[in-house]
């Protein structure tokens, strides 16, 4: 099992090698359960900080997708960028210094802004290819002749043979995306803290993040991931307040995970 070290005890000056292979190491299922706890006491050490920082993480994100047309596309970018902001002051926390709200935008004014937004790029690419292969599927599904019927008038011919034709293959379409997005998730889970704290380039970041998830399926997919799906139903039930904690204590939670992987 990885050791952690207590968060936000001052730690000695980072070394050179952090012991730990550079494409990350394996760790036990159960750490799945100590991330979130390592998340927790990050939050706790400086509660009012997370919050204000997430708020404005989430206002930014809904703000800027809100832009006609190109709104969604410039979310996307910012978001490993943001990301890689708030994995420098949680670093700095584990160091015994202070979450600072400005920590959030750090890698606009570092050398780690393009590599971010290439990250991003990549990121935004893999939606794309996701979105043509779901829509080729669900054609293939329904039939082409199907949409000639739609095409040339004929509603409720298609929409029975739509419907008849996608009841048999919605399941296979569906697993396919599923199956899709997560290998896009795992590629850019941990691409963002390893652009912004170690210096990686781009595309190897997305694949040391995607080899790192893989060999740490059971801890970060059926662990990690079910807890985060429970403590999602929970905080959604009063109201949704209990994101503005869950929020915050995930984010710390993904660098204790990346920090146990990766190293210091």
């Amino acid at each position: 099992m990885a050791s952690f070290p207590p968060p936000l005890s001052p730690a000695p000056a980072p070394q050179p090698d952090s012991g730990r292979p550079a494409g990350g190491a394996t760790v036990a299922a159960g750490r799945g359960v100590e991330w979130w706890s390592d998340g927790w006491r990050y939050f706790t050490a400086s509660p009012v900080e997370w919050i204000v920082t997430m708020i404005v993480f989430a206002g930014i994100s809904i703000g800027v997708s809100l832009i006609p047309v190109l709104g969604q596309f410039a979310s996307m970018l910012l978001t490993p960028i943001l990301i890689g902001g708030m994995m420098i002051g949680c670093r700095a926390q584990q160091r015994g210094g202070k979450l600072a709200i400005g920590d959030l935008f750090a890698c606009f004014s570092n050398d780690r802004l393009t590599p971010l937004v290439i990250v991003g790029l990549v990121y935004l690419a893999g939606w794309f290819v996701i979105w043509v292969v779901t829509l080729a599927l669900v054609v293939a599904v329904v039939g082409v002749g199907s949409i000639g019927a739609l095409m040339s008038g004929e509603a409720m011919e298609a929409g029975l043979g739509a419907l008849a034709a996608f009841s048999i293959g919605s399941i296979f379409v569906v697993l396919v995306a599923l199956t899709l997005v997560s290998l896009l998730l795992m590629a850019f889970w941990y691409a963002p803290a390893l652009v912004a704290l170690r210096g990686d380039e781009p595309v190897a970041a997305m694949k040391t993040s995607f080899r790192a998830c893989l060999a740490n399926f059971t801890p970060l997919l059926l662990v990690y991931a079910s807890l985060g799906v429970l403590f999602a139903i929970v905080a959604t039930i009063p109201f949704g307040l209990g994101w503005f904690v869950l929020m915050p204590v995930s984010a710390a939670s993904l660098y204790a995970s990346y920090r146990d992987i990766f190293g210091d």
